[in-house]
Parts: C-alpha cells; sequence; structure tokens
C-alpha cells in the first residue's frame, strides 16, 4: 500500500483500524489509511537514501539523490508506455534491503530493478565501465541483466572524450557470497523476481560525475533503462556483456540495514 505521506509499504495484515504494515526501517505498525497497490509489472529500487549516501562525486552529486532522480524518471517512461510501475523508495528516507524485497516479492512483478551508480574502479578505461549483476539461480534476471547492459553501454558510449573508468570485468555478471549464492542481499532476497541490480557509471570518477549531474544525461540513462525493461517484457533477446567475475575478497560495504534508520511520517 502507499501511505498518506506517499511511502509505499508492505502490508502484514488488515485489522479493523485499517492495516498493519512493514515500515521502511523494518519495523511493524499500524496506519489507519492509504492507497492499496495489488499488483505491479515492474518495481523500481532508487539505492541508498536517507543517511546512508552512497557514493558521492567530487562535484557533490550524491548517488542516493542520483539513483532516485533517475528512478522518477524512468517511472514516467513506463507510466507513458502503460506499464505499471511502483518505487520502493518514493523520496529521501533510508529504507532496508529487506523491506525493498519484501514490497518486490508481496507485488510479484515480471522486472524487479535496483538502480545504483558505482564507486572505486580498477583502472581507466576505453569505454563506459556500466556493471550489471543478476540472481545466480534466474536465467530471467540474466537475460534482464544483458538487456539492461547492453542498452546503458549503448547509451553512454554516446558520449565522446569522456576519461571513463571500469573494473576489468565490467559487464553483465553474477557475485556469489561464500556458500555460493548471491553476494548482494536485494537480489537474494528476492528470490522468484527476475531481479537486477545497476551500477550505470562511476561516480567517483570526476569526469563521469560531471556527465551525470546533467539532466539531459539523467535522462538518456532513463531511456537506456526503459527500452531494456520493454524488450524483456515483449522480446526473447537474450542481451550481452556477460563476463565471468574475478573473485573479489573485500567486505561489504556498510548499509543495507537497520541501523541509524529513521521511519519517515507516514500520515
Amino acid at each position: 500500500m502507499v501511505s498518506t505521506t506517499g511511502v509505499v509499504l508492505p502490508v502484514l495484515g488488515v485489522i479493523p483500524r485499517g492495516y498493519r504494515v512493514r515500515t521502511p526501517c523494518g519495523n511493524e505498525t499500524e496506519v489507519s489509511t492509504g492507497k492499496p497497490l495489488r499488483q505491479a509489472t515492474v518495481v523500481i529500487d532508487p539505492g541508498h537514501g536517507g543517511v546512508e549516501t552512497g557514493s558521492v562525486g567530487a562535484n557533490g552529486l550524491v548517488e542516493r539523490d542520483l539513483n532516485l532522480g533517475v528512478s522518477r524518471r524512468l517511472v514516467a517512461l513506463l507510466e507513458k508506455a502503460n506499464v505499471s510501475v511502483v518505487l520502493t523508495r518514493t523520496a529521501d528516507y533510508r529504507i532496508t534491503v529487506a523491506t525493498r524485497a519484501e514490497i518486490a516479492t508481496s507485488l510479484a512483478p515480471k522486472v524487479f530493478l535496483s538502480i545504483h551508480h558505482n564507486g572505486g574502479s580498477d583502472a581507466a578505461s576505453t569505454k563506459p565501465g556500466t556493471e550489471t549483476f543478476f540472481q545466480i539461480a534466474s536465467p530471467e534476471s540474466k537475460r534482464l541483466a544483458g538487456l539492461v547492459y547492453e542498452e546503458l553501454l549503448v547509451a553512454f558510449s554516446s558520449y565522446e572524450g569522456i576519461a571513463w573508468e571500469a573494473d576489468t570485468d565490467a559487464g553483465a555478471k553474477y557475485r556469489p557470497n561464500d556458500s555460493g549464492g548471491d553476494y548482494y542481499g536485494i537480489l537474494r532476497r528476492s528470490v522468484g523476481v527476475p531481479t537486477v541490480l545497476s551500477e550505470a557509471l562511476f561516480l567517483s570518477n570526476p569526469p563521469e560525475a560531471e556527465l551525470l549531474a546533467k539532466p539531459e544525461t539523467q535522462q538518456v540513462e532513463a531511456e537506456a533503462l526503459a527500452r531494456a525493461i520493454k524488450r524483456f517484457l515483449n522480446t526473447k533477446d537474450s542481451g550481452s556483456g556477460f563476463v565471468e567475475p574475478y573473485a573479489r575478497t573485500e567486505p561489504a560495504g556498510p548499509g543495507g540495514g537497520a541501523d541509524n534508520c529513521k521511519d519517515p511520517a507516514l500520515s
């Protein structure tokens, strides 16, 4: 459901006074009014939010804000194409990975896309270092990742004279945890829903941060994502850019849990 303040909430049960819901920080509470959400073809997840900033560019561009801006543009494009779509995060507040995934699995969409922008590349690159991560056990998640990668790479490659940065295994890929499952919680917790985590460009790279700060670039990114989603929904295209990842040993970055999480107003 959507609260009167615009926050999307998983419903745990209907009660005489309204609804029992899960809050963005993972708490349980009651709300008396709101708009029910019964289905969505696509769920878009703007990464980070609130005190969880994500990457910050040298120009001051903050990933949490960029993620939400691109997500809103993408929603507008999908709605114009008559695709039903829901955002997990509708404003600047923190939301746990568990709640994000619960929204998606409750709505059972055909596409769940988590939008991010990267930090900490390996080296300079001759082309954009776009990365998309898919669920190890899901062929449809892999197909979606290949389409998202393909469309983003084509879109960003149209910009000339950019000093790109990339990881040496940039592309559409998986990342396993120590037990062989999905490393990223948003992928691991969304089993049964084709889910992809998109890292469009490196916000940590100043030339890319300057590019991403432009509204027209954010629109180009959103249009590429919309094309990928529509191709996934309407064709059997397999996508491209699949690579074998090299083994990572660094621990998971902070974020995604409920530490220092303050729920937004729900009414």
